[in-house]
Order: structure tokens, then sequence, then C-alpha cells
């Protein structure tokens, strides 16, 4: 009778545990909230206010109720679960001795959201230039203007998500790092074309430049989820 019991509370054990780890996870509710304008201006960010531009439209990504991060500009759906969007930071301007303290707004790194586990990491984009970088994505490339780290050359850029090496990396002449040489803007947003796969450049005062890109997999790696969060128990290369 002993055994007989023993292996009973055993089998009530185990299947306990597998309805435990069988049971569906609590799905996430990630999006963008409604929009709102903020100050903003050259002063409280150098590096990416446009000429005369004196308000920023910024819109909360939310996560299963709460405000993760602030962010702005169009959203771009890389998949079906993933999307791309320009985080904003609100930044401490408050110089020592300040009584009042001075918040100002300022354009951040570009953020890759992952609908099912709600992750948001920043994503690195090679020579990347805020005042300069104006991103144009198409499935998972994003084309843009670059500035070398040496400050002193101008290249068009075509990085994809996740790999490690540009797709496309072309000088476009040299750059001067002093803003009151610069036309505004440096660069306007790229173009894409999907047949042939194909990404015009637009640089200010010279003339347009076309890339064909040498299509290949994608190689953005979209995490499983199921390291995000214990189960709930109670839920049931390229040619000219």
């Amino acid at each position: 009778m002993f055994v007989g019991r023993r292996w009973v509370v055993l089998l009530v054990v185990h299947s306990a545990f597998f309805a435990l780890h069988a049971a569906p996870r609590k799905p996430h509710v990630v999006g963008l909230g409604a929009g709102k304008r903020v100050p903003y201006s050259k002063a409280g960010d150098p590096a990416g206010a446009a000429s005369g531009e004196d308000a920023l439209k910024i819109r909360p990504l939310v996560v299963d109720g709460a405000v993760k991060e602030w962010t702005t500009g169009d959203a771009h759906d890389v998949t079906d679960r993933s999307f791309v969007v320009r985080r904003v930071l609100r930044l401490n301007d408050s110089l020592p001795g300040d009584k009042l303290g001075h918040w100002v707004w300022q354009r951040g790194p570009w953020l890759l959201v992952d609908r099912v586990t709600g992750h948001a990491s920043p994503i690195k984009l090679p020579d990347y230039d805020p005042a300069v970088s104006q991103v144009s994505w198409f499935r998972d490339y994003g084309a843009y203007c670059g500035v070398t780290a040496s400050g002193k050359s101008l290249y068009a850029v075509v990085a994809q998500l996740a790999a490690r090496k540009p797709a496309l990396a072309k000088k476009i002449d040299a750059f001067d790092p002093d803003p009151k040489n610069h036309p505004d803007p440096i660069c306007a947003q790229p173009d894409w074309q999907r047949e042939p796969l194909r990404v015009t450049f637009h640089p200010t005062g010279k003339g347009d430049l076309s890339f064909d890109i040498v299509p290949g997999s994608a190689v953005l790696i979209e995490d499983s989820g199921d390291d995000a969060e214990p189960a709930d128990p109670k839920s049931t290369a390229v040619k000219n």
C-alpha cells in the first residue's frame, strides 16, 4: 500500500511540473502612445536640431501599460514582431549652482523593439552621426550619410541589423567638422528601390549617388523569449 501511494504522489508531482511549464506565457503589450510636443532648440541639442526647429514631437514606448522609453519620428517594422524607432532623451542641462533644474530634450540612438519579449535595445550603426545621419529603413537595412571617427570624411553607409560589417561604405567627400561650414541638411534622406535592390544618396551640393546592393539573408535573430520570464502558474557585397 505504501509503495502504491508513493507512486501516486510522484505521478501527481510530475504532472503538476509539466503542466506548470507547458502553461502558455502571458503576452506582452507593446506599442507607441499618443504624441506631444516639447521645447527644443540647437542650444539643447546642437548635434541634432534642424534649422529653425523649436519643438520636437515625442511619443512614449509603452510596454504592459508602463512607459519604457520616449521616442521621436516614424517607426519602421523590420519583421512581424520587431520594429525600429529613434529614442529621445531628457538630459539634465543644469549648471553647478543652478537653483532651478534645467532639462532639455535630445534625439538619441535608434532602438530595436521586440513586441514578443518587450525588450528595447540600442542599435549600433557604423559611422552614425546625429548631426548628419538621416536614416532611411528598408527591410533590415538602414541607409544614411555617416562621418568617420576622425571627423574628416563623409561616407555613404548601408548597415544591416545584427551584421558586423556594413553592406555599403563608400566615401562621398572630405568633411569639415566645423558646423558653421555645413549645409543644412548635409545629406537628405536616401531613397530605396526594391528591384533591383538600389539605394540613392542625396548629399547637398553634389549629384545623387546610387548603389546596387547585393541582397543577403537577414541576420537578425529574434529571441524566442523562453528565458525572458518564468512560466506563470496562474495563466493557462556591393556593386556600383
